[in-house]
């Protein structure tokens, strides 16, 4: 049985947070606020180990300094008290003795407990034994937890409840508090490269009248005031391009997209997107641009480019692998490939390999549908996979040189799709024929398929420039570079059932 269970099962919980909450009405009925409005804090705990780490074992400084945390550990020892200290940035002891504080204010820190927020002045030094430390002159309770920390060693084993009680996780979890650094800095690192590209970052809709961009179902909304139907959005594609039409010529947005599709180790209804649109350049342009985007943030994020993949060290500095997706069917049956070919043979290739092909599939799903049973999860190594058939590619161009295949890539690292990207369609007459095709596969029981926007295609009207896009999974990548074996350990409340608590 699990730390938090048993509590919860021999009612210590309970009787922990009643002793608390007694513990709160005394210190307000002797004149203490339990909660204050705020603490003058001089230093984080970094900066204080940064300026004072190189002290000799029994040291002791004139150093004042002002710092907070909540307490993690706590030793007594009679007439001193060591307690570990721990905020953001680092933790460091604190060296509490009754003749420096006082024997009433030594008497109130002796009644603190693990989990409480404390504020601190005083002077650093070392113990003998070389820990740096803050001997404590003056001591503030800042928040009292009425409720205890989860098991300092063991943390919380429960993974649902770790996901759910996000904040509880964060406390006692190392880990956790690792994958959340590195994730901001992943997308601090995107930022950074982009801005210097001379890329402007723009936000752009949550709510869409018409859910575009992507295959995806959508969750649907209705706006009072207007009395209309609206989506939340399923991508960041269509509204970026506008701004492309207009003359921004390098956009990006790293935003929140919805998807109405189940929950795994690779999916949450609600994710991070980065996507970015470049005039004047294609494909091939922004491979290489994902390419640097994500080896850059590695190096930033993590100081090395070394990613475990399976068990095995993959070097992402090295150049990554090109290749068509029919190429990688033909590698992996041994029978060739191509949207030209009769449906009734890629049929009974499909059907060969287990796949059951719907009515409505064109050679094309039926080439995406082989690729992904046949092929997807071997790409253990960085892989642009390229050339996707026109059906499943409504807004990415005609490939140059084959007419039934697109200019389009998607990266797969691990067996996972972290990015796509094409050279954006921008005739609006084909895209129009495009949309109109995705309507009739939605018409026909295609609940991912898109529909006809009417005011995208009045932009491209004005014209929109030769363009490339880009789109990459922030939580895929933080998986990747953290080392993370769920999404949900990359996404601080990830969605979940609703919790009973009971009426």
């Amino acid at each position: 049985m699990n730390d938090e269970t048993d509590d919860q099962t021999s009612g210590g919980l309970e009787l922990e947070r009643t002793r608390r909450l007694r513990q709160i009405d005394d210190l307000r009925r002797h004149g203490t606020n339990p909660y204050p409005y705020r603490f003058d804090r001089t230093h984080s705990l970094l900066e204080v180990r940064a300026s004072h780490g190189h002290l000799d074992a029994g040291s002791e400084t004139d150093a004042i300094v002002s710092v907070a945390g909540r307490i993690m550990l706590m030793r007594d020892q009679g007439k001193l008290l060591f307690i570990t200290l721990q905020d953001r940035t680092d933790e460091i002891q604190l060296f509490v003795s009754k003749s420096v504080i006082g024997d009433m204010a030594f008497e109130t820190m002796t009644t603190l407990d693990l989990g409480d927020w404390l504020g601190v002045t005083g002077n650093i030094m070392t113990t003998r034994k070389g820990e740096l430390s803050v001997k404590v002159s003056v001591a503030q309770l800042l928040a009292k937890a009425v409720r205890p920390m989860p098991d300092k060693w063991h943390g919380l084993t429960d993974t649902d409840i770790r996901y759910r009680q996000r904040y509880a996780d964060l406390i006692g979890n190392e880990d956790a508090r690792r994958v959340f650094a590195i994730r901001h800095e992943i997308i601090a690192s995107f930022r950074r490269t982009l801005n210097a590209q001379g890329f402007i970052e723009v936000e752009t809709p949550v709510l869409h009248v018409e859910a575009g961009g992507a295959h995806a179902r959508p969750f649907v909304t209705h706006h009072n005031a207007l009395d209309t139907k609206l989506y939340l959005r399923i991508a960041l594609e269509l509204h970026l391009k506008r701004l492309i039409v207009g003359g921004m010529e390098r956009v990006y947005e790293i935003g929140r997209v919805f998807r109405n599709e189940g929950i795994s180790t690779r999916h949450n209804p609600e994710f991070t997107m980065m996507e970015l649109y470049q005039a004047f350049g294609d494909y091939s342009e922004v491979m290489a641009l994902a390419e640097h985007l994500i080896v850059t943030a590695a190096t930033e994020a993590t100081g090395s480019t070394l990613v475990d993949i399976d068990g095995i060290e993959v070097d992402l500095a090295k150049p990554w692998r090109r290749v068509r997706m029919i190429d990688l069917i033909e590698e992996a049956t041994g029978v060739s490939v191509h949207p030209s070919h009769p449906r009734q043979n890629l049929v009974d290739l499909a059907t060969k390999h287990g796949i059951t092909v719907d009515s409505h599939w064109g050679t094309g799903k039926i080439i995406e549908g082989l690729f992904e049973a046949t092929a997807e999860a071997k790409l253990r190594e960085p892989t642009f996979v390229t050339g996707h058939p026109v059906e499943i590619s409504p807004l990415a161009r005609v490939d140059r040189n084959d007419p039934f295949l697109t200019e389009r890539f998607e990266l797969f690292v691990g067996g996972r799709e972290l990015a796509n990207g094409y050279s954006e369609l921008n005739d609006p007459i084909e895209q129009r024929a495009r949309f109109e095709e995705e309507q009739n596969a939605k018409d026909a029981g295609n609940l991912e398929a898109g529909t006809v926007d009417e005011d995208y295609l009045r932009a491209l009207e004005f014209g929109m420039p030769p363009t490339g896009g880009l789109g990459i999974g922030m939580d895929r990548i933080t998986m990747l570079l953290a080392r993370a074996q769920s999404i949900r350990d990359v996404i601080l409340f990830p969605t979940l059932r609703p919790e009973d608590f009971g009426s």
